[in-house]
């Protein structure tokens, strides 16, 4: 009897144009990759173009595509009304150096979509949002500390890395000091610590939970941080970057009814390309603003440049996103087909009796194996040890490799999911996962 190939093998044989990138590029860049979510055993995959939720590499495989831009593609990859609106402000200049409409049309998108924004600044990426958002918390405060939540993600600057459970070499400790971080979900525990500390400038976290959900927020303890910050005169800052314009139109505050001082925004904001903003109340906003005082503008107010803030085709495309945002059910669609595929991941592990399951908010998807779990498939209640062990680096990585052969991408153990996924996307979808949890089987990982 021939032998069965192995996932590592399949692997190989699948991506010899990868692997020679990979080599090269490991000569070159930290890892052989720019982003650490992109780091992959033996290599990753290298990309040549995309369309819709399809992707293809140097080595003509097709994928499903979970990754869909690290969650900016909510419209799905090369959306045509994006991509025409780039390609005429490419010929009109990409650069002014100066003010132009298109950023005012911009921000305006934003505030009809999030009615907390009453005035908004424009960045390049979430990480300086929240950067951004956080000076602008202690100056309107006058207070030094920033309290988060364990593994909640706000970027990789000093202040946000901080109890981020990711690499945090070369934090000074005197910015470590100015952090606070302890569990979410719990209100009493949230209180007492602003009772016993007064120097708390805001509290921010991921609306969902901790990694675009994978550790879920209780609904429930938004709205209580919303009244226990109020009570305490701390501001409370919601990161929108994942889920501002996915998990509604108007963001996971929208959604859940509870009125942030300050937002974050990235990804979707940018239609694409590199977006991001602080929105909020004018009078925290206002802290950017000049005088004419000396002492005001010199010592008190917070100074923002940014050699592409606001820069028209980030504009064009942000712009035509929100558009089809606020006008179209793209994300009423994208919320369908990630219930489809929900409820097939947890149908697929009660068939094949392999333990784990599959949740997450509106468009986003999260699974783990190798853990009994009985969740309700949108909020999952177990600890962050418990969710730990479903996803164990020696049981998801084989998964994710097997995935890759079997033509379906996925970023770890979560799938955000676009408007451009199909029903067919999604049954191909499960029948790869199914044939990739077959292989693990067999080679003894599940």
């Amino acid at each position: 009897m021939a032998s069965v190939e192995t996932i590592a093998d399949r692997y190989l044989r699948l991506h010899p144009k990868s692997a020679e990138l990979a080599s090269e590029a490991r000569d070159l860049f930290p890892d052989g990759v720019t982003h650490d979510a992109r780091r992959m055993q033996p290599f990753p995959i290298f990309i040549t173009h995309a369309l819709g939720a399809q992707k293809w590499d140097v080595d003509g495989n097709e994928y499903v595509d979970y990754r869909t831009g690290h969650g900016a593609l909510l419209l799905g990859h090369s959306h045509p009304d994006i991509v025409k609106a780039v390609q005429e402000q490419m010929g009109k200049g990409t650069h002014y150096g100066f003010s132009h409409e298109l950023e005012v049309r911009w921000a305006q998108w934003v505030k009809h979509l999030m009615p907390s924004v009453e005035k908004v600044r424009f960045h390049n990426s979430g990480t300086e949002a929240t950067m951004m958002a956080m000076r602008l918390a202690r100056a309107y405060t006058g207070k030094p500390k920033i309290l988060k939540f364990e593994e909640h993600f706000h970027g990789w600057h000093d202040y946000a890395a901080v109890g981020s459970g990711r690499g945090t070499g070369g934090i000074p400790e005197g910015t470590r000091s100015t952090m606070m971080v302890i569990p979410h979900n719990d209100a009493p525990l949230l209180e007492r610590t602003l009772a016993e500390n007064d120097d708390v400038a805001a509290v921010i976290i991921e609306p969902t939970g901790a990694h675009m959900g994978m550790y879920p927020t209780h609904p429930e303890f938004l709205g209580d941080l919303r009244e226990i910050t109020r009570r305490y005169g701390v501001l409370l800052i919601i990161d929108e970057v994942v889920t501002g314009f996915r998990t509604s139109p108007g963001g996971a505050h929208v959604r859940y009814d509870v009125q942030p001082d300050l937002t974050t925004m990235a990804k979707i904001l940018g239609g694409g390309l590199p977006g991001g903003a602080v929105g909020g109340r004018a009078d925290i906003m206002d802290m950017i603003q000049t005088k004419g005082d000396p002492a005001w503008d010199n010592e008190n107010r917070v100074s923002h440049p940014g050699t592409f803030n606001g820069n028209p085709l980030s504009a064009a495309a942000g712009c035509k996103a929100l558009e089809l945002v606020a006008t179209t059910p793209v994300n009423d669609t994208a919320d369908l087909m990630a219930q489809r595929l929900r409820d097939g991941i947890n149908e697929l592990f009660q068939q094949m009796e392999i333990p784990g399951c599959a949740h997450g908010v509106a468009s986003l998807v999260h699974y783990q194996v190798g853990v009994a779990c009985d969740c309700d498939r949108v909020i999952c209640n177990r600890s962050m040890d418990e969710t730990r062990q479903g996803n164990r680096p020696q049981i998801i990585e084989p998964i994710r490799r097997a995935l890759i052969n079997a033509g379906v991408d996925t970023m770890s153990t979560n799938l955000i999911l676009s408007a451009a996924h199909t029903e067919k996307n999604i049954d191909d979808t499960l029948a790869g996962l199914e044939e990739a949890l077959a292989a693990c089987r067999r080679e003894q990982v599940l």
